[in-house]
């Protein structure tokens, strides 16, 4: 009941989703929508007033995570959440070695969850990693053409920072030492990163060039039986660097469908 419980709380899916401020991701909204809406705001929030609009979510959408959600501290939805659930009781009963790590972590509500797993499970051989550049999606590399006119780095709903991941952490009172923060660009932190094994390797970078580089770096350091997770499978990018990868490496191991976006494979 528990990690049910954590399901619906990291997906905000306990409640219906609230109206979003206006002034709340203005990042590629033309500049005079940018100015108007907030000098609006700013006037209405003298008199504790918010200028809002209806979200326009349907509950089975945020189900499923087809929603850039707002109050939520994860939007993959509940789906790819089962499977991270599944991944983590697997390598735990076969005693698959290695630590958990998502690359790409938003507000941190699948990290989150993968820490409550591990501690209703009584585990605590087994760390779990944070990685996130905690500011937003790099620019695109000239190198990786499926990369090209990618625009998530103007978002800035998309930038969150490390205190803030961190203080989500300490509301479901599962901030601790097996929770280990990789604070960069996956290029400069993942070839340091003190990762010997990995159980869960979960990748959530949108992009060619992030998905790639995540690939290259961990999957070396993936136990055999673990767990290889795309969240992204969805976006073309995403999946043009999977599929040049698997073709790369030579890896035949059976690709599964969780969702309408996210893919796993066990490495054999």
């Amino acid at each position: 009941m528990y990690i049910a419980l954590m399901k619906k709380a990291v997906t905000y899916t306990l409640y219906p989703e609230p109206p979003v401020p206006i002034d709340r991701n203005l990042a590629v909204k033309p500049p005079y929508f940018r100015f108007v809406a907030s000098v609006v705001s700013r006037a209405l929030r003298r008199f504790d007033y918010v200028l809002a609009r209806d979200a326009h979510q349907s509950e089975e959408d945020r189900y499923n995570g087809r929603v850039w959600a707002v109050y939520a501290h994860t939007m993959i939805g509940v789906p790819r959440l089962d499977n991270i659930q599944h991944a983590i009781e697997t390598v735990i009963e076969e005693g698959i070695e290695g630590d958990l790590i998502e690359t790409g972590v938003w507000r941190g509500g699948a990290t989150i969850f993968m820490r409550a797993v591990l501690k209703a499970h009584g585990v605590n051989d087994r760390r779990v990693f944070v990685a996130d550049s905690f500011d937003g999606l790099p620019e695109p590399d000239p190198a990786h053409i499926a990369d090209k006119g990618d625009t998530h780095h103007l978002y800035s709903y998309l930038k969150v920072s490390r205190e803030e991941v961190e203080d989500n952490f300490r509301k479901y009172a599962l901030l601790d030492d097996k929770v280990v923060f990789l604070d960069g660009w996956f290029k400069d932190t993942l070839p340091i990163a003190p990762i010997d094994k990995l159980s869960v390797l979960r990748l959530d970078g949108d992009m060619y060039g992030s998905t790639i580089e995540v690939l290259n770096t961990l999957y070396p350091k993936l136990s055999s039986g673990g767990f290889c997770i795309i969240d992204d499978y969805a976006l073309s990018a995403c999946q043009r660097a999977v599929d040049d990868f698997r073709r790369q490496q030579g890896i035949v191991d059976e690709m599964h469908q969780t969702d309408w976006t996210g893919r796993f494979w066990r490495k054999g």
